[in-house]
């Protein structure tokens, strides 16, 4: 991570690939859609009824489950919410096993043991991320340049433990109040508000402060 007082200009070129030539008259090739998939049980350690999905679920009760005990994410990323309607605390879902809700939960502030909602993140792009962070609201005062994760940032020389506002170029994150990627997480994308989250309050309706101290990339 780069901490400076002027943060490099960001060029609107491709950081990569060329075009490629197409026979006249001929459509552009459809870019391909990863598959995500994410599968739920209503109670712990995969037991009980279970559904699969591969969208956005809004509201857990109103897709087939009373609750979610434990999940699997089989592929893509995606990010939990503690209520309906995407709302609440978050939660970073990767691919991997969740048994109970302490695997998903276990790192932040406080206990929540349920999760209401979900959906996937469709920009997560660990090779290509690129954010810059700022000292104050809508984007003023000191900045810093992250492409990497960075499990301090007090420790890469950011001098206060808030970010007041930030911007994502490229890529997903996930911000988290403490240092070692602990207590509350708020997941920033480049295809939500275009990127641009002038307040803390945007990051989340769980943003009590903006305390932000580690940041790193999210899966793909």
């Amino acid at each position: 991570m780069g901490i400076t007082g002027i943060a490099p200009q960001l060029s609107g070129a491709p950081l990569q690939g060329s075009a490629q030539p197409r026979a006249a008259g001929a459509l552009p090739p459809s870019p391909p859609s990863p598959q995500r998939q994410l599968v739920a049980w209503d109670e712990p350690s995969f037991q009980g009824r279970q559904q699969e999905f591969t969208s956005e679920c809004e509201d857990i009760a109103a897709c087939g489950l009373e609750r979610v005990g434990s999940a699997r994410v089989e592929s893509g990323s995606w990010v939990g919410f503690e209520h309906p309607g995407f709302q609440g605390q978050q939660f970073v879902l990767e691919q991997g096993d969740y048994p109970c809700w302490e695997a998903w939960a276990g790192n932040i502030a406080y206990c929540v043991p349920r999760m209401s909602s979900f959906r996937p993140v469709s920009c997560a792009n660990h090779r290509d991320s690129k954010m810059t962070i700022f000292e104050q609201e809508n984007f003023l005062g000191r900045k810093g340049d992250l492409s990497d994760d960075c499990p301090s940032l007090k420790a890469m020389g950011w001098g206060s433990s808030e970010v007041g506002s930030l911007r994502v170029y490229a890529g997903a994150w996930v911000c988290c109040q403490f240092p070692g990627y602990r207590g509350f997480q708020y997941v920033v994308e480049s295809d939500c508000h275009r990127g641009e989250y002038k307040h803390f309050r945007e990051l989340g309706s769980r943003a009590p402060t903006p305390q932000v101290q580690s940041i790193r990339r999210i899966q793909q």
